[in-house]
């Protein structure tokens, strides 16, 4: 009975044991492993020019590990977090690229790695203007505007000279005034409501926190309105004076949706 026993548990690690290797047997090798670095980076720009983003962010991250402590890792990692802004996978991206802007200050790329860092949180409409949806205006997320401003406002402080300096100048100017009128569309919302305080509250905060641009017409007009509406003939009165002197001639506004940014050029 004992080596019946002994027979049977036998039987059953040699069963475990033929799993396993078949197993092993079954995982894909890599392919690139007998690649040089050139060769890796050949084909990783060949999938970034068929659009095969997802698959370039993986061997740009493979060749940034085989070049480690050369030029091309650098390169590497830069044109990882390209392809991943590309494959829509905004968070790698602003990882890789946070990573190569503490590894690499010196790196004479700082400004493109910057100006890319804008253009991950860039959209032209900043999801902000979406007429599409029931959301209320007053959940909807800025803090993507705002990283990309801060990332354009880093780049062309440091380098205003650099080439890419010009096109964050445009796109923070179309960035202002896209959250600016955020806080009018959200003002205008709470004076649909009757909500005339929180109405004034946002008006005032379009106003005071980006000065100077478009939306700053349509909130003094909120202000107005809102003023009146409480009954606040003096503040309304005051509201009136501030939009005559500084909108003397324009006519009453429909909208405060932004110009789109390319049509600054």
């Amino acid at each position: 009975m004992f080596n019946i026993r002994l027979s049977l548990l036998a039987l059953t690690f040699a069963g475990i044991a033929a799993t396993l290797l078949g197993a092993c047997s079954s995982t894909p090798n890599d392919p690139t492993a007998a690649w040089t670095p050139d060769k890796i980076y050949k084909e990783a720009k060949d999938e970034a020019s068929a659009g095969a983003w997802e698959r370039a962010a993986m061997l740009f991250d493979k060749l940034e590990g085989r070049a480690a402590g050369t030029p091309l890792a650098q390169q590497a990692q830069i044109e990882r977090a390209y392809a991943q802004f590309k494959a829509a996978e905004k968070v790698q991206a602003i990882a890789t690229l946070d990573r190569f802007l503490k590894l690499h200050p010196a790196s004479p790329v700082i400004d493109y790695a910057l100006y890319l860092k804008g253009l991950v949180n860039f959209n032209d409409n900043l999801g902000l203007f979406s007429f599409l949806t029931q959301q209320d205006l007053s959940e909807r997320d800025q803090k993507a505007a705002k990283d990309s401003f801060e990332a354009f406002k880093e780049l062309v402080n440091r380098f205003p000279d650099s080439k890419y300096s010009p096109d964050a100048r445009l796109r923070m100017a179309y960035i202002v005034n896209s959250l600016a009128s955020y806080e009018v569309h959200v003002a205008r919302y709470y004076f649909s409501k009757g909500a005339y305080v929180a109405a004034v509250n946002r008006a005032q905060l379009a106003i005071t926190d980006y000065p100077g641009v478009p939306a700053s017409k349509e909130a003094l007009e909120i202000l107005v309105k809102s003023y009146g509406a409480m009954g606040l003939t003096e503040l309304q009165a005051d509201s009136s004076r501030v939009l005559e002197k500084n909108f003397p001639t324009l006519p009453p506004s429909q909208t405060t949706k932004p110009t789109p940014w390319w049509k600054f050029w």
